[in-house]
């Protein structure tokens, strides 16, 4: 598996697409919009009247409505925090995510995106500007000193890469496709490990990229709790594992193409979080929270009643679908899709009939700090 090549959301807006399917991650981007709302206004206080040019970039964008709905919601900040000495201020977005996402789509909705918003802000908007920038950003993608603001939502619990010595079958994982119940320690380990080096890496470039002071806005699935084996996002791809393994039975699936499937993914908790940031000594944190999302993206209900479990099974398949689909069809082939995910939603429409699924959702707000200054000759 070659993340940057076949880590993306199902393109188009399509059944099974992401753009259909997204309104978990559009509840979260709501969630959070307090949080979002008050970086940008810090970001835009601390722009001086020559700065001329406010850089925002969101970091795995992906494709379909929620894309312009950051976009939407840095403008209406900005408009709330107009100040005289800003108003010739403009506005630069970057949307980021890897070359296989759907930037087509992206870029097609964008015009609809300006007229709408034009309609509802009127003349107040800022002049603004969208491009579109392809690349991992666990690689450099801005000149130093450049960028006021960055924006992630639901992306950073993907890794660079499955660990190594996972790939590469030094260390077995047999019949799980993430952390599981029955995953071994030393597996737990090396994808605990690979978060550590891809966070540390993440804040050590966004750092160099950021203006003195800029602001980060980072929302990610996480643990409530420290034990990686029982988490709700474990046993969510534990029940799509169990899929699997039905086709396996079946003979559909051949066990060892089970087996040397790994998701480049580790949900975090809080307390790493803390520490990889902590360590690199790069950032202040000015918030950090966690809260839960239903699992059915269409569950508005707070509690644990689930009223139609079948139903709720359903929605989850798609939403997850829309996720993974590029990456099973190109481990798997297409020919297993639909049924699998038949399979997963009768697997989570059981479990939600003994307990509601929620995924932990940690979000935070950091200031960079100052650069440290170097001595020189």
């Amino acid at each position: 598996m070659k993340v940057e090549r076949d880590l993306h959301m199902s393109r188009g807006d399509g059944e099974t697409s992401y753009a259909t399917n997204s309104r978990l991650q559009e509840k979260s981007i709501l969630k959070t919009r307090p949080v979002l709302h008050n970086a940008v206004a810090a970001a835009h206080a601390s722009l001086s009247p020559t700065a001329g040019t406010m850089v925002v970039a969101d970091l795995g964008c992906s494709s379909g409505p929620n894309t312009f709905l950051v976009v939407s919601e840095v403008l209406a900040a900005i408009v709330a925090d107009q100040r005289e000495e800003l108003q010739d201020c403009h506005v630069q977005f970057f949307l980021n995510d890897l070359p296989g996402n759907d930037f087509n789509l992206v870029f097609q909705s964008l015009e609809l995106f300006k007229k709408v918003a034009t309609a509802e802000k009127g003349e107040g908007l800022p002049p603004y500007y969208v491009a579109g920038l392809p690349g991992s950003f666990y690689a450099r993608l801005f000149p130093d000193r450049s960028v006021h603001l960055f924006h992630s939502s639901y992306c950073l619990m993907w890794r660079s890469k499955v660990p190594e010595d996972i790939s590469r079958g030094i260390a077995r994982n047999e019949g799980n496709i993430y952390i599981w119940e029955a995953t071994p320690p030393s597996v737990v380990k090396l994808y605990r490990k690979q978060f550590e080096e891809d966070f540390s890496l993440f804040l050590r470039l966004r750092h160099s990229e950021l203006v003195s002071g800029g602001q980060m806005v980072l929302t990610f699935l996480g643990r409530k709790n420290n034990d990686v084996l029982r988490g709700q996002v474990s046993y969510m791809w534990g029940l799509l594992a169990q899929a699997l393994q039905s086709l396996v039975e079946q003979g559909r699936v051949e066990k060892q193409k089970l087996d040397s499937f790994n998701l480049p993914f580790y949900a975090p908790s809080v307390n790493e979080v803390k520490e990889v940031i902590r360590r690199s000594a790069l950032f202040d944190i000015n918030h950090i929270d966690l809260f839960e999302s239903n699992w059915d993206p269409h569950d508005n209900l707070d509690g644990n009643l689930v009223l139609d479990s079948a139903r709720s099974g359903v929605n989850v398949a798609k939403c997850i679908r829309a996720v993974v689909e590029p990456l099973i069809m190109h481990h798997f082939d297409d020919h297993v899709l639909d049924d699998l995910f038949e399979m997963f939603a009768q697997n989570v429409a059981k479990h939600l009939q003994k307990v509601k699924g929620k995924y932990p959702v940690i979000v935070l707000c950091l200031k960079a700090r100052r650069a440290p200054k170097y001595p020189t000759n």
